[in-house]
């Protein structure tokens, strides 16, 4: 059944793993419907769905593989069909491959931009009609490697970059009905096969002397969602990591 046509619907890719999980929830527990797209995790996003759904809210998941381009208007579609609008867009799902520079082939390369740039992109467009009626949000997720040179995954920060900047013309092309900004975490959910010591150097390296959870990604993507006078700006949830190394070199 239909509720109201002022109920609010966000759409979050990558949402039934990880801190897109969270997001997930976190926008359920804030009042969305929400739909849950993955690509292979089908057990975990239906999980997802489920809780949302006990909640009190009505969710749905769906699969799609974002490498392919015919993707963005198939979750477009689902979303027009099982709910009618859209309020949010939360573009999450991305890659994160390492390897060394001079490792990176084409295909790498392609998959990388075509997950993490590309696909961000053709979701926008997609949605864009259901965004405008509904005067609704995009918040893009990039990383602290959008503005560091992180050479032990360079194509994926040459992506992040490229998303950070793809942000900001979407929010100049989408405004004024279309707000779009961007969320960059730092250290708040590490890979589960990172060694014990460089976890620590993660802690250690951050001003606040902590590491971040993905509720701290929540936090900031609730705010741009509803920030009605903020856009195309790139909020980081680092802990002070983009402040550098205190005092002076050498000192």
């Amino acid at each position: 059944m239909r509720e109201s046509e002022s109920q609010r619907v966000a759409l979050v890719t990558g949402g039934a793993v990880r801190v897109g999980r969270v997001v997930s929830l976190g926008l359920a527990a804030a009042g969305y419907d929400v739909v849950v797209h993955y690509r292979a995790s089908a057990g975990p996003a239906a999980e997802t769905a489920a809780a949302i759904e006990r909640m009190g809210r009505r969710s749905s998941s769906v699969q799609g593989d974002l490498a392919q381009p015919q993707a963005a208007e198939a979750l477009a579609r689902h979303v027009e069909t099982t709910f009618g609008r859209l309020d949010l867009l939360v573009n999450n799902a991305s890659t994160f491959d390492a390897r060394p520079l001079v490792d990176v082939d084409p295909d790498a390369w392609d998959e990388v931009m075509n997950v993490n740039v590309r696909a961000p992109h053709l979701l926008v467009r997609a949605t864009a009609t259901m965004l405008r009626a509904s005067g609704g949000a995009v918040v893009n997720i990039v990383d602290l490697s959008a503005f560091q040179a992180w050479t032990e995954y360079p194509h994926h920060a040459v992506s992040k970059a490229a998303l950070a900047h793809l942000t900001r013309v979407q929010a100049r092309a989408l405004a004024p009905e279309v707000r779009v900004n961007a969320v960059a975490p730092g250290a708040v959910l590490p890979p589960s096969d990172y060694p014990a010591e460089r976890t620590e150097r993660l802690r250690a390296a951050t001003p606040l002397q902590k590491l971040g959870t993905p509720e701290d990604v929540l936090e900031a993507v609730l705010y741009l969602a509803q920030a009605p006078f903020v856009t195309g700006q790139i909020l980081s949830v680092d802990g002070g990591r983009m402040l550098g190394p205190q005092g002076p070199p050498g000192g």
